[in-house]
């Protein structure tokens, strides 16, 4: 198994300083198992919060009934919630959070299977990236951590492009 962007990933928030938190839906808690595949990562990484149904993502992150009731649990609004969540609950400088449909149902006319979007929030701002991957459900909760892990790595590489619409167009 290779370890390319965690390590990439522990090696940065290390020398910047800066603890991250997780804060996952469809993924399961894979990518705070990625994170935590690096001996050492206790250094940097505080934990994850898995909050699959609405109740957990209320209960535990603070996302408003209100906007999963507007936007629903797949939403740019909720992602972002739900990162603000983390990092609050986990005392994080940085948090990422991801929400998405991995399918093979759940899909909608205006969210397809493979619909994911990810949060990050940080004390200087807040993003949001959308992907629509194409797997059945292990390959894309396995996307999803990549673009997870590489969300978090632009940001601490210094990117300030956070903010994207990475589906396909046809």
């Amino acid at each position: 198994m290779e370890l390319e962007l965690e390590i990439k990933l522990g090696d940065l928030l290390k020398r910047k300083g800066l603890r991250l938190a997780t804060a996952e839906s469809c993924t399961g808690g894979l990518i705070a198992s990625r994170i935590t595949d690096v001996p050492g990562s206790s250094d940097y990484f505080l934990g994850g919060i898995v909050a699959y149904a609405y109740e957990a993502k209320v209960a535990l992150l603070n996302v408003s009934w209100d906007t999963l009731r507007t936007y629903g649990a797949v939403s740019r609004e909720t992602v972002l919630e739900m990162a603000r969540g983390a990092r609050k609950a986990l005392s994080a400088g940085l948090a990422i959070s991801v929400s998405g449909i991995a399918g093979p149902g759940g899909g909608l006319p205006n969210k397809p299977v493979g619909t994911t979007w990810f949060g990050l929030s940080a004390e200087d701002g807040e993003w949001a990236r959308i992907y629509c991957f194409d797997g059945d459900r292990l390959q894309n909760k396995s996307s999803s951590a990549d673009a997870a892990l590489q969300m978090v790595l632009d940001y601490l590489n210094g990117s300030r492009q956070l903010d994207g619409d990475h589906r396909k167009r046809s």
